[in-house]
């Protein structure tokens, strides 16, 4: 990791606080060919690109009831008590996310309220390969069964034996999906935005994914359908004083440069002697993983910076905006409320970013690639729609009346103004 100093810089430069930079217009044409031939072809053209892509292309598109039966019994106990765990957890802090609200009468005569609505049908994708990432099917199908989607739908890319992780399976009957398919890629964000004759056309598509996912994502949004958001690489942010422990920081840094080579973690601190010690710790750990060589490309994307005080890294902080806010610090609370832009914050030495990932309660799909200066992660809220309504007497039209008139008129928008009018004088 390089070390950046700029404890006596008043303004800092742009450029060091960059992610890496992935260059998406060359793959968009490819993308869009892919998807086009999904929109018209359907079944045969997804399970043309799975043989392309994925190595195989399954009989059977969609998982079957008995597949999903086995699936529990190829998975040891404790990993389901652990699922079950994190299940528990998400469930009871989304759960209070529910909200209520009445009608207000803004004037005599004029009532106004607010209903939420579930979106009637969603598309989770969930990555498979190397790291079948279950997590994330609890983060999207807890608050998508919450909210009352009708239609929960599942992809996920095949083994080359055709399958899809017990795991994927186990939390996906745990959480309430309906239907559940062996399609990865590309063509599983084009199955589910187009529809075919064996999967169902959704309203609104959630999950990470490696650059053509996310790119496909993004065409798609182009026609129309919903995403959940902009996406990057994954990050962390660690705030380290004096308190921090070395090797704690060190682990949380990791744990999040191994998720790619395009990750990148930011180290934030007012000690050199601090920064030293984590330095270390890193190279001392990062030996030591399974995903070493891919941590480790992380690194080279990443940055040690040294501050003069913590009013300089809370700047430098809401200005990075990371996906994840470590605040490894004598005082977390205090710093905590100057947070402004940041996807989920941990505070504290025992708040590790992982417990985030996997069961806290929190999601852990969030805003990227500075997209947290606007965006909030994953709740219930994305799974709902707020519908607005009203309702006037007589008595309300007559007092509010001469209002949208004025304001109608003065627009030029004279059929306005009548709408309310041809009331008004009706007697």
């Amino acid at each position: 990791m390089k070390i950046i100093d700029i404890r006596k810089l008043s303004v800092i430069p742009s450029a060091e606080l960059s992610r890496p930079v992935l260059d998406t217009g060359s793959l968009e044409g490819r993308v869009a060919d892919i998807l086009q031939s999904v929109r018209v072809g359907g079944d045969e053209a997804v399970r043309r690109y799975s043989l392309q892509f994925d190595k195989v292309s399954p009989d059977r598109l969609e998982v079957s009831s008995q597949e999903i039966g086995e699936a529990a019994s190829l998975l040891d106990e404790s990993l389901k008590a652990a699922i079950r765990q994190a299940k528990n957890n998400i469930e009871a802090f989304h759960n209070r996310q529910i909200e209520g609200s009445g009608p207000v009468e803004t004037m005599p005569g004029v009532s106004c309220w607010r209903k939420t609505v579930a979106i009637e049908k969603v598309g989770l994708y969930i990555p498979g390969g190397t790291a079948p990432l279950f997590s994330t099917l609890l983060m999207l199908g807890i608050p998508a069964r919450i909210a009352g989607c009708r239609e929960i739908v599942l992809c996920s890319p095949p083994d080359p034996q055709g399958r899809l992780h017990p795991a994927i399976l186990y939390a996906a009957e745990l959480v309430g999906v309906t239907k559940i398919f062996k399609i990865g890629g590309i063509q599983a964000i084009g199955a589910m935005a187009y529809g075919t004759a064996t999967v169902p056309k959704v309203y609104k598509i959630f999950g990470p994914g490696n650059q053509y996912v996310t790119c496909a994502k993004q065409l798609v949004q182009k026609d129309g359908l919903a995403i959940d958001m902009p996406a990057g690489p994954s990050e962390v942010a660690v705030y380290a004083d004096e308190t921090a422990n070395p090797a704690y920081a060190a682990a949380d840094l990791l744990s999040q440069a191994e998720h790619g080579a395009d990750s990148q973690v930011i180290l934030v601190s007012p000690s050199l002697q601090v920064v030293d010690a984590i330095l270390k710790a890193v190279d001392q750990q990062v030996a030591q993983l399974p995903r070493a060589a891919t941590a480790i490309k992380a690194l080279a994307n990443s940055r040690a910076f040294l501050i003069k005080d913590e009013g300089q890294a809370m700047d430098l902080l809401n200005e990075y905006a990371p996906e994840h806010l470590i605040l490894a610090c004598k005082n977390p609370g205090a710093l905590a409320e100057r947070v402004v832009n940041a996807g989920s914050v941990f505070l504290g030495h025992f708040s590790p970013e992982s417990v985030g990932d996997y069961a806290s309660g929190t999601n852990h799909v969030l805003p990227t690639n500075g997209y947290a200066r606007a965006y909030s992660g994953v709740s219930l809220d994305s799974f709902v729609k707020k519908i607005t309504f009203q309702q006037l007497t007589r008595a309300g039209i007559e007092l509010i009346g001469p209002t949208v008139e004025l304001m109608a008129e003065a627009e030029g928008l004279q059929a306005h103004a009548n709408a309310v009018r041809v009331r008004m004088q009706e007697k």
